[in-house]
């Protein structure tokens, strides 16, 4: 749904759930990823006050990090916390490192050099997205799931989903390179994304498509923009592109045919100018026909 919410606070050692969500709410206050959207609601609903900070910087697919009265938050994933001096044997904070649960993303929290805490989010599964995703693999799609969250998340998402794979724990530029992948073994992909963490793979891929509530960034880079983020209309747009290809086809070998008769007859003195004009007229009334075909096809607005 792109709504997640806090299902979950681990404080480390010596703090406390309050604390945890406030440092983490201090930094992602004016964030726009959902997942900072979730600490927001949830530090709002316990009513913390949350300080201006300073000097914020986002880790693409890592986190963010922040200056809070003279003080480094860190927050976002393991790997980006012991990036910046904070490592959780040293702190004593291995219990925080326990496995979430199916569909559960978990964001660390650290301040300076110590840990703080973590928290789980969980998202919902859009109503319409495994009939997507059956629908897609009815057409003959191979369906994968890329996802910055946990691999556990994906994995969890992805058997909910019934996609071919679901490989989770990826930066932008791994994305990318999995795009890259895929078109170097000589497949054509149709890349689905709404954020800023989609927009170089959006940018690679075939085709890119974003969904109509994604970031500015998405919706810029990708070949076509879904004006809702409704997931069944991927499959209506995939028959709307197939049919239009198919008008296209028939009409260019309809003219390359008739065009061929016309100028076959003409070389043997078989063509009479009245009969040509009659042929290239009708032929391109036909074709014209053929086309209007489309706005007979039924399509949702």
């Amino acid at each position: 749904m792109g709504i997640p919410e806090v299902t979950g606070i681990r404080p480390a050692d010596g703090a406390t759930e309050n604390e945890v969500l406030q440092n983490a709410a201090i930094a992602e206050q004016h964030s726009e990823h959902p997942l900072g959207e979730a600490v927001i609601r949830r530090a709002r609903a316990a009513k913390l006050s949350l300080r201006e900070y300073s000097d914020l910087r986002y880790i693409p697919g890592k986190g963010l990090t922040c200056l809070d009265r003279g003080s480094k938050i860190v927050v976002g994933t393991q790997t980006l916390l012991e990036e910046n001096g904070i490592h959780f044997d040293a702190n004593g904070a291995g219990a925080l490192q326990k496995d979430p649960k199916p569909g559960e993303t978990v964001v660390y929290v650290g301040r300076n050099t110590e840990v703080l805490g973590a928290l789980t989010v969980a998202d919902q599964l859009r109503r319409e997205a495994i009939q997507a995703v059956d629908e897609l693999k009815r057409q003959g799609y191979r369906t994968v799931l890329l996802s910055g969250d946990s691999s556990e998340a994906a994995s969890a998402v992805g058997a909910q989903l019934g996609v071919h794979e679901a490989v989770g724990n990826l930066l932008p530029e791994q994305k990318l390179e999995k795009i890259r992948e895929l078109l170097r073994h000589g497949r054509r992909v149709a890349m689905v994304g709404d954020g800023i963490n989609d927009a170089p793979a959006l940018a690679e891929a075939t085709v890119g498509i974003a969904m109509g509530g994604g970031t500015d960034v998405a919706l810029e880079t990708a070949d076509i923009t879904l004006m809702t983020s409704d997931l069944s209309r991927l499959t209506e747009m995939f028959g709307i592109a197939k049919r239009c290809y198919r008008v296209i086809m028939f009409n260019f070998w309809g003219t390359i045919a008739v065009d061929t008769l016309g100028i076959a007859l003409a070389f043997f003195g078989l063509l009479a100018p009245i009969i040509a004009a009659l042929m290239h007229v009708g032929s391109e009334l036909a074709f014209i026909l053929n086309s209007a075909r489309l706005f007979l096809s039924p399509i949702r607005s």
